[in-house]
């Protein structure tokens, strides 16, 4: 394997918990109403610093979707999944897109994200 050249990005950025990598800007938010196993999760239209893991189908809330899990390229931390297939009409949207656990990111907040992170001091 090569190099791993990672994006630093400006502004109101997210980043892994972890390690602090750069994965996302509020600008990229497309929505703040996604759950995940412990809470509340972003959907974001860009995510950067991340590698993929292995296609999977799974039914979710709003139907069927291929997903693969998206890991930290700085510390191969997963921080949520990638929506690869849409397999609703509706839902086409989500193709391409990201969601990142928010229990996993840190980055800026509002008051109703405020019991993510309290859980988030407790699982990491």
């Amino acid at each position: 394997m090569g190099r791993v050249f990672m994006v630093d990005l400006v502004g109101q950025i997210y980043s892994c918990k972890h390690c602090k990598t750069h994965l996302s800007t509020d600008q990229d938010i497309m929505s703040k109403s996604f759950q995940c196993k412990y809470g509340q999760a972003y959907l974001f239209s860009k995510v950067v610093n991340i590698s993929i893991g292995v296609k999977d189908d799974k039914m979710m809330i709003t139907g069927l979707y291929t997903v693969t899990d998206i890991f930290c390229v700085g510390c191969g931390l997963k921080v949520g999944w990638k929506y690869e297939t849409a397999h609703d009409n509706s839902q086409k949207y989500k193709e391409g897109k990201c969601v990142l656990e928010l229990y996993k990111i840190s980055g800026p907040r509002d008051s109703s994200d405020l019991v993510c992170q309290e859980v988030s001091q407790l699982l990491i």
